[in-house]
């Protein structure tokens, strides 16, 4: 094994953010690379085993770019960073970095974080549909209002048209008190938190009176065309077969759809058939439709979450081989 010592320049203002908090990021990388790093008058020290110090310097170079950029370093992106020198990928996180979508109305630049979410963005820009699938966190449903949002104020789309399966959860929506729209909301809330926090509640009310931003239940789709809009329906896993059919031949001309929804979060009756699961097969090879398939490593919410979801996914597929042995067995028996 051949020892190196390789060196990396990090400005005085960019070590804290680069290192994190009492240097926790570097300690992740002397842990997962089996490295040690000195850092010393602005530059730092790579002591390892060769190809170990050349990813860490990999990884520090495009940790300290994204600094340069303007951005706060968070726990997410040195995880994902270590992941795509592992994988030897080409594109790093500066070229998902430079995809800017636009700003919240905080001024916050709203962007694509993994490669899953830049291909999710690409083909939203390009295709006039899109399937998002994923677990949550992977980012669908808020890129998709952003790319929504973003056309809509560039005048691309006159209209931009949200919707959602009003599926029960665990309570009737008759014992909900109030009237229609008191019982419908609660539904639609994940969609209103996007738009207040990208256009601003003022701006929305004023778009939703003029009818040019439309938050609404899937029901309400049956018997419209629509056209020059851009329509995102959002847990789209909650369709039945029928309903996923009514919505896609609702699409005029010049509108762009967004499907998201995550299959192994359904909230149909017990044996229901899934209208996504079913379109995703039907609509696949049709030209002018991408799928894209988000996966755990493109969950953007706390750490935590990430392994929740990749633990869940492990389980599943654990069952999944259980349940198969199972029905082997049984068929033997049988025969």
């Amino acid at each position: 094994m051949s020892l190196s010592e390789l060196m990396i320049d990090i400005p005085a203002e960019h070590e804290a953010n680069v290192f994190g908090q009492f240097d926790a990021y570097a300690k992740k990388l002397e842990r997962t690379f089996h490295v040690t790093l000195i850092a010393r008058d602005g530059s730092t020290k790579i002591v390892g085993e060769s190809a170990a110090a050349q990813k860490v310097l990999r990884v520090l170079t495009q940790l300290l770019e994204l600094s340069r950029r303007g951005n706060t370093i968070t726990e997410q992106n040195v995880d994902y960073a270590i992941s795509l020198v592992f994988e030897d990928q080409e594109e790093g996180i500066v070229e998902i970095d430079r995809d800017l979508i636009c700003y919240t109305l905080q001024g916050k630049p709203v962007k694509p974080k993994t490669l899953g979410q830049k291909k999710y963005v690409d083909s939203i820009r390009s295709g006039m549909i899109t399937f998002g699938l994923g677990p949550a966190g992977t980012g669908k449903t808020y890129l998709a209002m952003a790319m929504a949002i973003t056309a809509f104020k560039r005048n691309e789309v006159s209209r931009i048209i949200l919707t959602r399966p009003a599926i029960e959860a665990g309570e009737k929506l008759g014992f909900l008190p109030g009237d229609l729209q008191s019982k419908i909301d609660p539904y639609l809330r994940p969609l209103y938190d996007a738009l207040y926090q990208i256009m601003g509640a003022e701006s929305f009310i004023k778009n939703s009176e003029k009818g040019l931003i439309e938050v609404a239940p899937l029901a309400y789709m049956r018997g419209r065309t629509l056209d020059n809009a851009f329509i995102i329906l959002d847990e789209a896993q909650n369709t039945t077969p029928a309903q996923m059919k009514m919505f896609l031949t609702r699409i005029g001309f010049g509108s762009k759809v967004v499907i998201t929804g995550d299959s192994t979060q359904k909230d149909l009756p017990s044996g229901a058939v899934s209208g996504l699961d079913v379109a995703v097969k039907v609509v696949k090879d049709l030209e002018d439709i991408s799928i894209c398939s988000l996966t755990s490593r493109d969950v953007v919410r706390h750490p935590l979450v990430q392994k929740i979801v990749k633990a869940y996914e492990e389980y599943e597929k654990k069952s999944d081989k259980r349940s198969s042995v199972r029905g082997k067995g049984s068929r033997r028996k049988n025969s």
